[in-house]
């Protein structure tokens, strides 16, 4: 990772002592937006958002990225109180790119370009170009596969038949028969997104029940995200497995593919064995007896709770137990400020 060492280099000798001249001490969490806010090629990214020269000059996007990355390092829940700290803290007003606090733009502006963010997928696209970056020329031992609910604000779509021009979504078990034979796009618009009831159970075994969506993810070892997808909380976890093995699949190389008891099912075997991979799923004994795994397996698995990790960490430190946007294009955008952060935080610490 020589890419990726030389920018700790220059955050370290350089950036931190450069900030620290011009502004107050920096905090831990000013650091950490500093290593983030390094490591993402921003400016390459938000130039399809620039101002084109027509009508009146916009808002920096530029700033207004960093913010929403600043929201999600600081888990803030609303914009109403992210601009409040920006205007009361120096310090990270000045990282975002405003000097006075009468700088920094009103609500209605904030939600423009998160709404122009979220529909161009800015943020999807700066963690794929990231992971394919410092992640793709290397060899990854694990992939761990786990979904986590996501509570949302969105009235819950009621059961019935399809609306008016709305195709009825495929049996489960015909979904996962046909996803092998097709590209990621054709996968990724076929599953549903709308909000809905899901309902899995916990560690413990109890039912748990909730309005939402639900966010499957893909995790290389050293608690590093790589993929995601959302969906509606009532998708079973099998029917994104595919989906999410070829979008990891075209980002890097990995060796096993580690699943619960969920993803259990010939059709992911199979797929998983198709990309030369070796999976790991635990059995699910709806078929009959459980087939437990022989000790070296079992130790290999236990690997999979890398992804349990960073579902607590992205709901916990990143303000994704309570998120206050509607819609799944705005609810993923808010997920993947975090799931950036996330990724470029566990990147570093690799260096360490």
């Amino acid at each position: 990772m020589s890419t990726l060492l030389d920018i700790w280099n220059t955050i370290q000798k350089q950036l931190f002592p450069a900030f620290e001249q011009e502004l107050d001490p920096l905090s831990e969490k000013e650091r950490e937006f500093i290593k983030v806010v390094s490591l993402l090629d921003l400016s390459e990214h938000i130039k399809a958002y620039n101002w084109q020269g027509f009508g009146r000059r916009r808002k920096s996007r530029l700033a207004l990225a960093r913010a929403f990355i600043a929201k999600s390092i600081y888990a803030i829940e609303i914009t109403d109180a992210l601009i409040d700290y920006l205007k009361g803290c120096k310090n990270i007003r000045r990282l975002c790119g405003w000097e006075l606090s009468s700088q920094v733009p009103s609500p209605p502006t904030f939600s423009r370009a998160f709404t122009e963010f979220a529909k161009g997928e800015l943020p999807q696209k700066i963690h794929e170009a990231m992971i394919k970056k410092h992640c793709g020329q290397k060899l990854a031992g694990h992939i761990s596969r786990d979904s986590t609910a996501i509570g949302s604000l969105d009235p819950k779509r009621k059961p019935g038949r399809p609306r008016k021009g709305e195709v009825a979504a495929p049996k489960a078990l015909k979904r996962v028969e046909l996803q092998a034979g097709r590209r990621l796009e054709e996968n990724l618009s076929e599953l549903p997104t709308v909000c809905n009831v899901g309902t899995k159970k916990n560690s413990k075994g109890y039912k748990t029940t909730w309005v939402g969506y639900k966010l499957h993810l893909d995790c290389i070892d050293g608690d590093i995200p790589v993929s995601a997808i959302l969906s509606s909380a009532s998708l079973h976890d099998s029917q994104v497995a595919i989906p999410l093995a070829q979008m990891s699949f075209e980002r890097l190389t990995n060796l096993y593919d580690l699943m619960d008891a969920a993803y259990d099912s010939p059709e992911i075997h199979a797929f998983s064995k198709s990309l030369g991979h070796r999976p790991i799923i635990d059995n699910n004994p709806r078929r009959g007896e459980k087939i437990l795994m022989d000790p070296a397996t079992k130790s290999r698995f236990a690997e999979r709770s890398c992804a349990e990790r960073v579902n607590s960490t992205l709901k916990d430190n990143y303000g994704d137990r309570n998120i206050r946007v509607k819609g799944a294009a705005k609810v993923m955008a808010h997920l993947m400020f975090g799931i950036v952060s996330i990724a470029a935080t566990q990147l570093y610490r690799l260096l360490l």
